[in-house]
C-alpha cells in the first residue's frame, strides 16, 4: 500500500487494516456500518468479538441492519460543474429524494430526505473562493428541495446536543455575501458533536486553507457522513456517527486529466463523538477503505489503473 509523506513524494507503508472499515482504529458499533455484511465482516475478521457486534452470541453481527450495502444508480446526474470535476460518489441525481443531488455555484451535495442531512458535498477551494465576507450566519431552510419535502429548520437542533456543523465551511467562501450565505443552508449542515466541530475536524479545515493562501495550491474537497446515532428533530434528523473527507491537492483548477501518480492526497474518517484527538492525522485513512464503509464511488472520473493506485494509498501527513 502507498502513502503520501509529501507533496510529491510516495512511499511503501503497509496498512494491516486495509480490508477493514475505518472504525475498526477505534472502536466499531452497529451504527457505523451500512449493512449487516459489512458488520459481519469485521466480527468474522476477529472472533473475539472486541467491537461487541454480536448480541446475542449467535454469531451473525447487527442482525437489524440492511443485509447488503445499496448498489449506486446505474445512471449518473451530469454536470460541468467544477465541484464535480472528479466525479459524483453517489450518482445522485434529480429523481431519487434520498440521493437529491443540489448542483450549486459555490458547491455540489447529494442530499437525503430521510435522513434530514446531506450524503456528500464537493467544492473546489482555490484563492478566487477566499475574500473578507464577514460570517452570514444566516442559517435556513433550503427552498431548493422538491415540494412537499420536509424543510429542516435551525430550530431542529436546538437542545439536541449538536453543533450545527458545515460541511462546506464557511470560511471557504469568503469572495462575497452570497457565496459565504450558501454555506448557511441546512441541506449543508448536519449534527456535529462540539469536539469533533471545534477539534479534528476543525484543524483540517484550516490546514486545507493553509495550502491555498501559503502554497497557492488548489483543493478539490469531498466530505460526507455515514452510520447512524440517535435520531433528533421528532426522528427527522439522524446524526452520523463518522464523518470524512477527501482532499486531493492541485496547482491549478482541477481537472481529471490533471491528476497523476504522486498527487498529494489527504483522506480522513473520524468519529463523530467527543473525547477525540485534535489532531486530525491520528484520523487518517485510504479512500478505498472510506469507499468500503460509504458504498461511495469517489474519483470516478479519473482513469480506472489511475484510480485504484491512488485510493489504496495510506493518508500519511
Amino acid at each position: 500500500m502507498l502513502a503520501v509523506t509529501g507533496c510529491n513524494a510516495a512511499t511503501e507503508l503497509v496498512d494491516p487494516n486495509a480490508h477493514l472499515p475505518p472504525c475498526v482504529e477505534q472502536n466499531c458499533n452497529c451504527g457505523d456500518f451500512v449493512s449487516q455484511d459489512l458488520a459481519q465482516w469485521v466480527l468474522d475478521n476477529d472472533k473475539n468479538d472486541p467491537h461487541s457486534l454480536d448480541g446475542d452470541g449467535n454469531g451473525r453481527a447487527c442482525e437489524r441492519l440492511p443485509q447488503t450495502t445499496p448498489e449506486l444508480d446505474w445512471e449518473t446526474y451530469f454536470s460541468n460543474s467544477p465541484h464535480l470535476a472528479l466525479g459524483n460518489p453517489s450518482h445522485a441525481g434529480q429523481e431519487n429524494i434520498d440521493n437529491y443531488l443540489i448542483d450549486r455555484e459555490q458547491y455540489a451535495l447529494a442530499y437525503s430526505q430521510s435522513r434530514g442531512v446531506l450524503r456528500w458535498a464537493s467544492w473546489v477551494l482555490s484563492k478566487d473562493w477566499v475574500g473578507s465576507t464577514d460570517r452570514q450566519n444566516n442559517f435556513r431552510p433550503d427552498g431548493i428541495l422538491p415540494k412537499g419535502t420536509y424543510q429542516v429548520t435551525p430550530r431542529d437542533y436546538t437542545g439536541s446536543g449538536y453543533d450545527r456543523g458545515h460541511m462546506v465551511p464557511s470560511a471557504d467562501r469568503t469572495a462575497s455575501e452570497p457565496d459565504n450565505s450558501a454555506t448557511f443552508l441546512m441541506t449543508n449542515i448536519f449534527p456535529q458533536t462540539a469536539e469533533n466541530n471545534r477539534g479534528p475536524w476543525r484543524e483540517l479545515e484550516s490546514y486545507c486553507r493553509d495550502l491555498v493562501h501559503q502554497q497557492g495550491k488548489t483543493l478539490y474537497i469531498i466530505g460526507g457522513i455515514y452510520g447512524q446515532k440517535q435520531p433528533i428533530a421528532q426522528e427527522r434528523v439522524i446524526p452520523p456517527s463518522r464523518i470524512w473527507k477527501v482532499v486531493v491537492v492541485f496547482d491549478r483548477a482541477p481537472t481529471a486529466d490533471d491528476i497523476h501518480y504522486n498527487t498529494e492526497i489527504i483522506a480522513v474518517d473520524i468519529p463523530n463523538s467527543n473525547r477525540l484527538d485534535d489532531q486530525w492525522q491520528t484520523y487518517q485513512t485510504s479512500i478505498d477503505r472510506i469507499e468500503l464503509a460509504t458504498g461511495y464511488d469517489l474519483l470516478s472520473e479519473v482513469p480506472a489503473t489511475l484510480q485504484a493506485e491512488l485510493e489504496t494509498r495510506l493518508s500519511n501527513h
